[in-house]
């Protein structure tokens, strides 16, 4: 199956399009493109095949890959510097939430006047930058997870303040997309769960935001259908192609979603990203059902709804349970102490510091409650120790 969209960007969806990669290039200009990867990627024969193919074309490239599973500002100020080196003309973000984050973050501060964190996603900050001079993009995913390319923004940590920023900007969008499900199918098992559960919760948080947007409301609906339905065999049969270009689907489609808002697992997930370096899609995957339940008084009726069209008992209860079950059956842990050490040094933690970073996050002015502080803390004590 091939496929040509141009929703919300171009995108070219089917297994081999990346062959197409060095056409596409020349069609938006670039002639000596940077391809920004993730250290794990970078000595990949996928990498190199890339690198191979767009250099028989007559295209001058080089990789930049150094960047962390969390993006750094650092991370960020040595792409730059890297870019106007080689003096580049556009970018190839290649991989997973990471290298797309730090693809389009490089992309819209490399040659601005501005600083990177000028460009937070607080009121009009974005007005600062000169869209004219953001460096063209395409992104090449290589997990179903984040749907980072199609979004208008990147998450970078802010290390002096020990923070995810969100930085923004309309026109950070990529100019092109490809979509190949045959570059996901060595990802393994634990993290083709942990990748598409981050999709699922993208959907899931958008389709329980307050704001009126029925389109993006149905473009959620779908992409639950397909994670119900695909996400499974990704994870038990890697190299199935149709389950991995499901899954891209709906990471693409999950994103284009949350135009509408996210919610309380994202707005936890952050702050729990920049202090303790965990995965994101992890995170809102652990944080996933005692999120739900938090907001049960909340999204009860629109939960029973979406349970309806997934051919689920239309009740809370089932929804939540076939969410437990899901998790399970992918091998998720329960609970955040699985997956964080929350006694590392002088973390023991203030859980109320992180409640309060979780009410300041732009994800939690979109939730179907607007929890104080305490209850976000109360969330995560909960999700520490298991409590449902």
């Amino acid at each position: 199956m091939k496929a040509n969209w141009n929703y919300p960007t171009q995108v070219s969806v089917g297994a081999g399009r990346i062959t197409e990669l060095p056409m596409i290039c020349f069609e938006r200009g670039m002639r000596n493109p940077m391809l920004v990867t993730d250290p794990g990627l970078a000595n990949l024969s996928l990498v190199q095949d890339v690198l191979t193919c767009c250099h028989e074309e007559g295209l001058g490239i080089s990789c930049f890959s150094a960047i962390k599973p969390n993006p750094t500002g650092a991370n960020i100020e040595a792409g730059i510097a890297a870019y106007l080196q080689g003096q580049h003309d556009g970018i190839i973000a290649l991989g997973g939430g990471s290298s797309l984050d730090a693809g389009k973050a490089i992309a819209v501060a490399a040659n601005q006047h501005c600083s990177l964190w000028d460009l937070e996603d607080v009121g009009e900050n974005w007005r600062q930058a000169n869209a004219e001079n953001i460096v063209p993009l395409i992104a090449v995913p290589t997990t179903a997870g984040t749907g980072s390319e199609v979004g208008r923004a990147a998450l970078v940590i802010n290390e002096n303040e020990q923070r995810k920023v969100i930085i923004f900007h309309p026109d950070m969008m990529p100019k092109q997309v490809i979509l190949d499900p045959e570059l996901t199918l060595g990802l393994p098992p634990l993290l083709t769960a942990a990748t598409g559960m981050d999709a699922l919760s993208h959907s899931l948080e958008a389709y329980c935001a307050p704001g009126y947007h029925p389109m993006a409301e149905g473009i959620a609906i779908e992409a639950i259908r397909l994670v119900k339905e695909f996400l499974p065999l990704a994870v038990s049969e890697g190299d199935n192609v149709q389950a991995r270009l499901n899954m891209l689907v709906a990471s693409t489609m999950g994103a284009t979603a949350f135009q509408r808002g996210l919610g309380a697992m994202h707005a936890l997930a952050h702050p729990l990203g920049a202090i303790f370096d965990a995965h994101h899609g992890m995170l809102n995957a652990v944080l996933m059902p005692y999120v739900l339940k938090a907001n049960q008084a909340a999204i009860a009726p629109r939960i029973e709804r979406l349970a309806k069209y997934l051919d689920l008992e239309p009740d809370f209860d089932a929804f939540l349970n076939w969410i437990l079950t899901l998790r399970n059956n992918l091998e998720i842990p329960d609970t955040l102490a699985d997956i964080i050490d929350f006694g590392r040094g002088d973390l023991s933690v203030n859980l109320a510091d992180i409640g309060r970073m979780a009410t300041e996050d732009p994800s939690a002015g979109s939730n179907p409650v607007l929890f104080s502080a305490e209850q976000y803390r109360r969330i995560l004590e909960d999700s520490i120790q298991g409590r449902l």
